[in-house]
């Protein structure tokens, strides 16, 4: 759990705003273990960071993002590192076992928080937290200000403790992740590509079903358009790994 002084210095973050032309983002790590965030701005967008840093438990960071910044963050966990070279590797998320990712995304399965801060014909944010490439972490990721017009993405159940057999990943005998059914199957069906590659016809599997049911305001496929996508507008948001009410 975050100790006093982490929590006060999260408050902080929240109370004293630096005014930029952009976006920030409040990263908190409220798991009881560490975290190593991803970062991966998409074509044409910097990625912040490098792509990546390490959060102890109870620890939050800040950042700054451009104006219209678009990409995605997602949960590095059971990672070691080389403190000299920035070498390693993650149980889960890693990407191609560097500390800073540095434009490579993470290993599936992992949870997504993806987000498009404004476009060229709107200044609308759009964002989710996405299962499509299976789980690993609880995520949450909420607006400061902007209003009731501002939706929660979030899992933030923990479905490893109930991940089917056949999509569990395992580390030491250890379930650290739950493949989508795309990821574990591998079937045009499964994944919304070929000739599924169209809404009318893609329709979520059982196993999306289930992820639907436990974390309903997460993307669980390709097409979960209607109450995986949330729109924004406001300077601030706090993205949580492991926020309180996860089980």
């Amino acid at each position: 759990m975050p100790t006093s002084s982490n929590l006060f210095f999260f408050f902080s973050l929240l109370i004293c705003f630096t005014y930029t032309d952009g976006t920030q983002l409040v990263i908190l790590n409220s798991c009881n273990y560490s975290i190593w965030p991803g970062l991966l701005g998409n074509a044409g967008h910097e990625t912040p960071r490098e792509g990546g840093f390490h959060l102890a438990t109870g620890q939050a960071t800040l950042l700054d993002l451009p104006d219209k910044w678009s990409g995605r963050i997602w949960p590095r966990q059971g990672c070691c590192f080389d403190q000299t070279t920035g070498k390693g590797t993650c149980q889960t998320g890693d990407c191609a076992g560097l500390l800073q990712c540095r434009g490579t995304g993470g290993v599936p399965p992992t949870t997504l928080v993806e987000m498009t801060l404004g476009t060229s014909v709107s200044d609308l944010h759009y964002y989710d937290v996405s299962l499509v490439d299976g789980f690993n972490v609880p995520v949450s990721m909420v607006s400061v200000g902007g209003g009731g017009r501002c939706g929660v993405a979030a899992c933030e159940a923990d479905l490893n403790v109930c991940c089917p057999e056949r999509l569990v990943v395992k580390r030491g005998g250890k379930v650290v992740g739950c493949k989508s059914a795309c990821l574990a199957a591998k079937r045009d069906w499964y994944c919304c590509t070929g000739k599924y590659a169209d809404p009318k016809i893609c329709k979520p599997s059982v196993f999306g079903n289930l992820f639907k049911a436990i974390c309903p305001r997460a993307y669980s496929f390709a097409y979960d358009d209607a109450s995986g996508l949330k729109t924004c507008k406001t300077s601030r948001y706090v993205i949580t790994f492991c926020p309180p009410n996860s089980w």
